[in-house]
């Protein structure tokens, strides 16, 4: 099974640059989409059918133009689960998930602290998030959460390391993943590459994917059942709809 997971940057910017065209040759069963800023109401949605992908869910925010998720599947799931049933977390659309017979896959976007409110908002995301997570796992113990998670959690996820104080990079929100990692999830890409340098975004400031000044906020968590499972999980830095690359995670059933 071949997930891959996209912060797409506005889902319809990225079909001007040629979205499906890499879709299609990318071949996923299943693509977790973050940050659409699409109501699907706004989309011709026969173009992701015909593109090889006849279920495609779609959980917005309330608010037009901003956050957003989807997920897009060659097979039926079993289930669809629109959000978390939290309300201070899905008014903004950032959790969607597909549950198939041997995994359930999630699509995430962990909020970014770009200032003292939306900091704050993103601690409180993310301490409700890891509650949902350890109540979930106990009743889908097989589950993918693959997203923007807004965080590098080490010093080889980013290039410079002494950004210590920009969000993102913060004490807190390092401690935070790696406890949510510790708490019973594997770090797809650095438990199969533990000493490469790799990124899935970059500032549109400064050159800085040409400059490859990057960083690693995007990641694919498996739950410690499937640790066997884990064929592959690699970074698609060739492909440019976005200020992010896809990831990639492939899992052998």
């Amino acid at each position: 099974m071949k997930i891959i997971s996209y912060n797409v940057n506005g889902i319809r910017a990225a079909l001007k640059k040629g979205f499906l065209d890499w879709l299609q040759a990318a071949n996923p069963d299943v693509i977790c989409i973050q940050e659409t800023k699409a109501h699907k109401e706004q989309l011709d949605l026969s173009e992701f059918e015909n593109a090889g992908y006849p279920y495609h869910y779609w959980f917005s925010a309330q608010k037009k133009g901003y956050s957003s998720v989807a997920i897009f599947c060659k097979e039926k799931p079993n289930h669809v689960a629109y959000g978390t049933g939290i309300e201070s977390m899905d008014f903004e659309g950032r959790n969607l998930r597909v549950d198939f017979d041997e995994v359930s896959v999630m699509s995430l976007y962990l909020p970014s602290g770009t200032n003292d409110a939306r900091l704050g908002y993103k601690f409180n995301y993310m301490d409700e998030f890891q509650e949902y997570i350890n109540t979930l796992k106990q009743e889908i113990p097989n589950l993918v959460i693959c997203g923007d998670y807004n965080i590098c959690h080490a010093e080889i996820d980013i290039h410079n390391p002494k950004m210590k104080g920009v969000s993102g990079f913060l004490p807190e929100e390092r401690t935070w993943i790696g406890d949510f990692i510790n708490n019973g999830f594997i770090d797809s890409f650095r438990y199969l590459n533990q000493e490469i340098q790799q990124f899935s975004w970059w500032s549109y400031r400064a050159n800085a994917r040409a400059n490859n000044k990057g960083w690693r906020l995007d990641y694919a968590m498996v739950s410690s059942p499937l640790k066997e499972k884990i064929s592959r999980a690699y970074i698609l830095s060739e492909a440019k709809h976005s200020d992010h690359c896809p990831i990639a995670l492939e899992l052998e059933f």
